[in-house]
């Protein structure tokens, strides 16, 4: 059921409920039934709220060989970027190579695409995004590419196809999104400035 059919039918519920209240019938049921209409229009406003003010589509072009990018299994936050190379990329111990995609996107406003660690790279290679994790900004149009650093004990070979990252879209409160406002004070919080291992590590 989409959203305008779940609004009519708590409209439709909210109107019987009024009979309900007219005729003088008592129903115990009465209270707990306008609650859940209630919370149910919230749930629903807020949904449609999101929905209006950050945006649900990624657009890109896929100019390599490889996959067009894809969620890979149901609730995954993030989908895998490949390599798209020529030639095989060799990334010496220690050392940090830009590794092309062939993906550009159109990023809406209030989106930001970032750019993530391979859990499986990082864990069993000691190779991540240097940046991680890095920007990709809804002003930018060029190609995203990889910036991989090899901090792991054996050097990589990196081989057209291979997934190098993943990338998560997000909502941000960036350029046209938040007010920046200059003060010349800042309120006094429990914390203030503490930081930098304060509270210790017990």
């Amino acid at each position: 059921m989409d959203n305008k059919k779940k609004l009519e039918e708590y409209l439709r519920k909210l109107q019987l409920i009024e009979g309900q209240i007219n005729d003088g019938e008592e129903d115990p049921s009465f209270i707990k039934e306008v609650n859940d209409i209630i919370n149910g229009l919230t749930e629903e406003s807020q949904r449609e709220k999101i929905k209006s003010t950050v945006g649900t589509q990624l657009k890109f072009i896929n100019k390599s060989g490889n996959p067009d990018p894809t969620f890979g299994k149901k609730g995954d936050s993030g989908f895998d970027v490949r390599a798209d190379l020529r030639f095989d990329e060799q990334i010496p111990i220690g050392k940090v190579r830009l590794i092309p995609t062939g993906l550009y996107f159109e990023v809406e406003n209030g989106l930001e695409v970032q750019i993530r660690s391979r859990s499986g790279l990082a864990a069993n290679k000691g190779v991540m995004v240097l940046n991680s994790p890095g920007t990709l900004d809804s002003g930018y149009r060029g190609e995203l590419k990889i910036i991989l650093a090899n901090l792991g004990e054996f050097p990589l070979t990196v081989q057209n196809g291979d997934r190098i990252a993943q990338a998560v879209v997000c909502p941000v409160y960036g350029e046209g999104k938040l007010e920046m406002i200059k003060v010349e004070e800042l309120s006094i919080s429990e914390r203030n400035d503490g930081g930098f291992g304060h509270t210790g590590v017990k």
